[in-house]
């Protein structure tokens, strides 16, 4: 995500929009965020503020319906000309509405092996995480009481539709056909999209009705990206022919989270029964669907690492062949490598 080139704030008033549009836009944004609210978020939280349209939205609704609880965290990826201005522009936005701004700089460059998308993910995450649980001070410098016990994302709809046509053209499962959860809970944090609903232009057309400007990152134009080519060019088209795709997509993807909580409940009780490490005769006992199921829950919860469908299938053909005492497994998945060790599976990545 590399651009030497910035776009300054947006002039919000000098957008052209239609008029008519605006009113139900904004209607489905305070619709969101009113179904939100009577979750009731743990107070003081934070939104992830990258002073783009989606999470300016997030973070000016929460403020005007929870002031004082609500603060901001930017992370500063240094991957780009323009990062310096997105910071600027969130301590400016931040400091007119007295609203506690933390920027987080991190170092998002990938390791081996690893895609720059991951490496910025995992950097944010680690980034909110450490901010979030860190003490705060209010814009005065005075140190604020409470801890922050939840974190907003701002993503949207679009967001959720672009995220199950990748998963889709990856040959992902029900865990990657479930798209992003809206909540969820990591590091003693409580996790929230409250936006998942809404379309991207509806936050668009929120700020617009109240002038306020926002920053445009220039890498969302850059069609070298894949998410970049589907929302210019295929969701277009999904709007004119199947207008409420939005929504069906959602409730595909709930539909998905749903059949993948049940596969991590069987898998939390087959590894049970398999034991820690995974015994190879308890795991011959098993049908190649719970097999590859406890694995998997077994890689990812244990080790964090996921196999590729090639690697998972050698895995599974190795432990039903596994009979001597002599035949030995040596495999790699994932990041490191399974082996057997007697009369269980081991895995090490050093």
């Amino acid at each position: 995500m590399n651009s030497s080139e910035t776009e300054p704030p947006r002039d919000a008033a000098a957008l052209p929009a239609q008029e008519s549009r605006l009113p139900q836009s904004a209607d489905a944004v305070d619709a969101a965020l009113r179904a939100f609210a009577a979750a009731a978020p743990a107070l003081p939280l934070a939104v992830a503020f990258s002073g783009g349209a989606d999470s300016t939205a997030l973070l000016l609704a929460c403020a005007e319906r929870w002031p004082g609880q609500v603060r901001a965290i930017h992370v500063h990826h240094g991957l780009q000309a323009a990062a310096d201005g997105f910071a600027r522009h969130c301590q400016a936005v931040c400091e007119a509405r007295a609203i506690p701004l933390k920027i987080c700089a991190i170092d998002a460059r990938k390791a081996p092996g690893q895609s720059p998308e991951d490496a910025a993910r995992q950097g944010r995450y680690e980034a909110l995480t450490a901010a979030a649980n860190s003490p705060w001070v209010d814009v005065a410098g005075l140190p604020l009481g409470k801890g922050v016990r939840s974190v907003l994302l701002a993503q949207h709809a679009d967001d959720q539709v672009e995220t199950l046509l990748l998963a889709l053209s990856r040959g992902a499962g029900i865990a990657g056909l479930a798209a992003m959860p809206a909540h969820w809970q990591r590091a003693g944090l409580q996790w929230f999209r409250p936006f998942l609903s809404v379309p991207g232009q509806a936050l668009r057309d929120w700020l617009l009705q109240r002038g306020q400007n926002w920053v445009e990152d220039p890498t969302n134009a850059d069609p070298s990206y894949t998410r970049n080519r589907i929302r210019a060019q295929l969701l277009p088209v999904l709007q004119q022919v199947f207008p409420q795709f939005r929504a069906t997509f959602a409730r595909s993807s709930a539909h998905c989270a749903q059949a993948a909580g049940v596969l991590e409940e069987v898998a939390v009780s087959d590894l049970q029964s398999v034991g820690l490490p995974p015994r190879i005769a308890a795991l011959q006992q098993l049908g190649d669907a719970r097999l590859a199921n406890v694995l998997r829950h077994w890689l990812r919860s244990l080790h964090g690492t996921t196999p590729t469908a090639a690697q998972l299938s050698q895995l599974m053909a190795q432990i039903r062949v596994c009979t001597t005492r002599g035949h030995s497994i040596h495999i790699k998945v994932g990041r490191g490598f399974v082996q057997r060790r007697g009369l269980v599976l081991d895995w090490y990545n050093f």
